[in-house]
């Protein structure tokens, strides 16, 4: 008997009860959201403004400052030359090429979910860690928030919040927040049991214990959680884009609806440049925290 069959021979009572379900659950969070949607929305009132600012003075700035604060920040984080010359290469040819203003806007939106994700994450994964309880929780909500596909998302913020910036911020911040959350509880967990029995005979508390051995023990772990986060960000750069998100996301969906080949190439090679800049420099300043560290323990 072939599956369809036998679906067939149910009840047409049960068929009907599930499409009853369906209608009553569907119209339960369609009356939720004209309900409480513009409470909700107001409630985000203070991040909106936020980032229209961040972007506005991303935009508004002058190339050439915000060239040398890119290029200087790359270098303090890696501490290499080679890296920061791609990182001013990058950027002038992103200029030479018609693409600053949505470079800038994708910056903004980037900087701020990760931002975000560091702030809601680090502290998720802390509690995980110094609780088997909060982890068996939040564990099964990682695995459906990393394994949910990204449009799924997009369905009831846009139901809730409507279309922008907002919604697309939040559908970004659920799919990239799983990393650094994940990394950060490993990280803790991993630190050596002995180093912590030490602190606690020298008289350390719990709280001290957490941000002197800890939380500096599993930086280059919680660094890696963050590394992961931000490529999951600039990786929902397209996605975001259809529901109102602008920035280097845009011409890429505009490409693909009018087949225009240069255009998304062009915009696609300038999410790849910003995706290598944060995964070259956040790993070569994780590697830098973890040499230091095993200096400190060398002496």
């Amino acid at each position: 008997m072939s599956i369809e069959n036998w679906f067939s021979s149910f009840p047409e009572m049960d068929r009907s009860d599930l499409r009853a379900i369906r209608k009553t659950l569907d119209g339960a969070y369609r009356d939720f959201s004209r309900e409480y949607g513009d409470m909700i929305e107001s409630f985000f009132d203070p991040l909106l403004s936020f980032l229209v600012w961040f972007e506005k003075l991303l935009i508004s700035t002058p190339w050439v400052i915000i060239l040398a604060v890119c290029t200087a920040l790359v270098y303090l984080a890696s501490r290499s030359w080679k890296l920061s010359l791609g990182c001013f290469v990058s950027l002038i040819l992103i200029g030479y090429f018609g693409m600053w203003e949505n470079t800038m806007r994708t910056l903004s939106i980037i900087t701020v979910c990760t931002m975000l994700s560091i702030i809601l994450g680090i502290p998720i994964g802390i509690a995980m860690a110094r609780s088997n309880r909060v982890q068996s929780i939040v564990t099964p909500m990682l695995d459906v928030m990393q394994t949910m596909p990204a449009f799924v998302y997009l369905i009831p913020v846009v139901m809730l919040l409507g279309i922008g910036k907002i919604p697309g911020l939040i559908a970004v911040v659920i799919y990239a927040i799983p990393p650094v959350i994940r990394l950060t509880n490993l990280g803790i967990r991993l630190v050596d049991k002995e180093v912590l029995e030490a602190a606690t005979a020298f008289g350390a508390s719990a709280k001290q214990r957490l941000w002197g051995v800890q939380l500096p023990l599993a930086m280059p772990t919680i660094m890696a959680g963050i590394n992961q986060t931000i490529m999951m960000a600039l990786s929902m750069v397209v996605i975001a884009s259809m529901i109102g998100v602008k920035g280097l996301g845009q011409p890429v969906l505009k490409s693909i609806t009018n087949q225009y080949f240069t255009l998304g190439l062009l915009n696609g090679f300038a999410i790849v440049a910003l995706a290598i800049l944060f995964d070259r420099a956040s790993q070569a300043y994780a590697k830098r925290t973890q040499a230091h560290l095993g200096d400190l323990k060398h002496d």
